[in-house]
């Protein structure tokens, strides 16, 4: 796999993609660009920097042993004579989404008959089991039926997913970090779906001769030897890391002063979005992005920096108006007075 921090440019990408495990609350990223832009690679490499996570033993769904009250049906009926559950930790990984995948491989299913027989619950976990506590990618999201990428954006809101069958269900742990890419030339989604995210990303191939002489030169190289490539690039990865397993252990601490709050509503009304999601994750995004950086205090410069990745995608369009160029001076004269 090509190392996460050899990827030559790309910054915005990177910098959403981290803040997002920082911070899953965010929302999750859709990155959108041309074909040939290191969208997936980029998505896929960021398994090397993720941080490991704690979580029962031989769970199918890994439920998070500090949330008693969001077990999984099997967790909650062997642990509910308040038995210390066996942990185990594992690092995060990236769990890809089929664009063919049926609703019952993504959701899962139950198996009636069993319950029929034998009266008790009888679940085969889907995709969104595997999800759970991870990043869950699907590659050309746009190409992908509506109904399941409603399926996976309340899942992703909501941290559980529920199936039901003939009167029964079953419901089960599915937290996780939604990334989806595509290439805007392939079609669009729609504007309630695109709202759901919390973060967007546009992004180019490199005009500059340098970084595209930089990007072919590193991807001959790695491809003469994949394993030497990576080892040079190891320091870099594990800092990432640590900085991300720092990031999440400050982030709890980081209170976000009113001020800053209010300076993140004005943008929201400036724009003009509709409902309250902006601002929200304009500030949960702020305050991962401080800590990532280290810090305990949220700045305007932070809010500055992650304001165009929540607010872009929200943005409406005038009629037959397909450009989707946002003016990063227009956050900066926003905030001057804050």
């Amino acid at each position: 796999m090509f190392p996460f921090t050899a990827i030559v440019g790309q910054e915005l990408m990177k910098k959403a993609l981290i803040l997002n495990v920082i911070d899953p609350g965010i929302g999750g990223v859709l990155v959108k660009g041309e074909k040939g832009t290191a969208k997936s690679t980029t998505i896929r490499a960021l398994e090397q920097v993720l941080p490991p996570v704690t979580h029962i033993r031989d769970c199918p769904f890994r439920c998070d042993p500090r949330h008693p009250e969001k077990y999984c049906p099997y967790c909650t009926e062997k642990y509910s004579d308040g038995k210390v559950p066996e942990t185990e930790t594992s690092p995060m990984k990236v769990v890809e989404l089929p664009l063919s995948a049926t609703e019952d491989r993504v959701a899962g299913t139950l198996d009636i008959e069993s319950v029929l027989q034998t009266g008790k619950k009888k679940f085969e976990p889907g995709i969104l089991a595997q999800a759970n506590g991870n990043i869950l990618y699907v590659d050309e999201i746009n190409l992908l039926e509506d109904y399941i990428v409603d399926m996976l954006l309340d899942s992703a809101a909501m941290g559980v997913n529920y199936v039901e069958r003939e009167g029964v269900s079953f419901t089960h742990p599915a937290k996780f970090v939604l990334v989806g890419s595509m290439n805007p030339e392939e079609g669009d989604l729609r504007p309630q779906l695109l709202d759901r995210f919390g973060m967007s990303v546009e992004i180019k191939g490199e005009k500059n001769l340098g970084m595209r002489t930089e990007v072919v030169s590193r991807r001959l190289e790695f491809d003469l030897d994949p394993y030497a490539f990576t080892e040079k690039y190891r320091a870099d990865t594990e800092e990432i890391r640590e900085r991300i397993v720092k990031a999440k252990s400050l982030i709890k601490d980081i209170r976000t002063d009113r001020k800053l709050i209010e300076a993140a509503a004005y943008l929201s009304v400036y724009f003009g979005m509709e409902g309250h999601r902006a601002d929200i994750t304009m500030i949960r995004s702020a305050r991962a992005n401080a800590a990532y950086a280290g810090r305990t205090e949220v700045t305007k410069d932070d809010l500055e920096e992650i304001a165009p990745l929540v607010l872009s995608h929200r943005l409406k369009k005038k009629p037959f108006d397909k450009t989707s160029d946002y003016d990063i001076q227009d956050v900066h004269k926003c905030l001057e007075d804050f």
